[in-house]
């Protein structure tokens, strides 16, 4: 008789294990992932509740001033560019506003508005020298390099990921 008990205890154990383990697989937090590319580092991530937008702002490596690109995820789950914000017309910059885009200069700073560039995904390389890309979420700014090596390229995508990718990446919102 006991040991029917404890066979059946096992089979219990097993099946919740397998549950377990399945639920732990499943991808169900939304979230802003930077995922390594030709490397096996591991990924960073912002979990995304509410607030979909988030800036990627560094330093252009010709004029030496801040770029801030400004970036939501749409409803269907893609990455749109809405807004660029910069100081300098040299190289690499725009000098004006795209169709259906609105080019506004205010307080020595340039903008381009009402983007409408809409992405699967992008690549960046984390600069390694100048550029120090931060990721700008919920107000506060957030250096790359200290979760991705400078030099490295990510590729910047709106997934869902399960607790175990969670378990093995790192969340930038709680690593400071």
């Amino acid at each position: 008789m006991k040991k029917c008990k404890f066979l059946k205890f096992i089979m219990y154990l097993v099946i919740f294990l397998i549950l377990i383990t399945i639920f732990a697989a499943i991808p169900l937090q939304e979230s802003l992932v930077f995922q390594p590319l030709h490397s096996t580092a591991k990924i960073a991530y912002i979990p995304i509740k509410d607030d979909s937008r988030f800036k990627i702002k560094y330093t252009h490596s010709i004029h030496l001033t801040d770029v801030i690109e400004s970036y939501k995820i749409t409803s269907d789950y893609k990455i749109q560019q809405y807004e660029l914000e910069y100081q300098d017309f040299a190289i690499g910059m725009p000098s004006n506003a795209g169709e259906g885009e609105r080019f506004v200069q205010k307080n020595g700073k340039y903008y381009i508005k009402n983007m409408k560039r809409i992405f699967p995904f992008f690549n960046l390389r984390i600069g390694q020298v100048r550029a120090n890309h931060r990721v700008i979420f919920d107000q506060r700014e957030y250096p790359l390099s200290l979760y991705i090596k400078p030099g490295s390229a990510v590729k910047v995508e709106f997934r869902k990921l399960s607790i175990i990718q969670r378990w093995k990446g790192v969340n930038i919102l709680e690593s400071i």
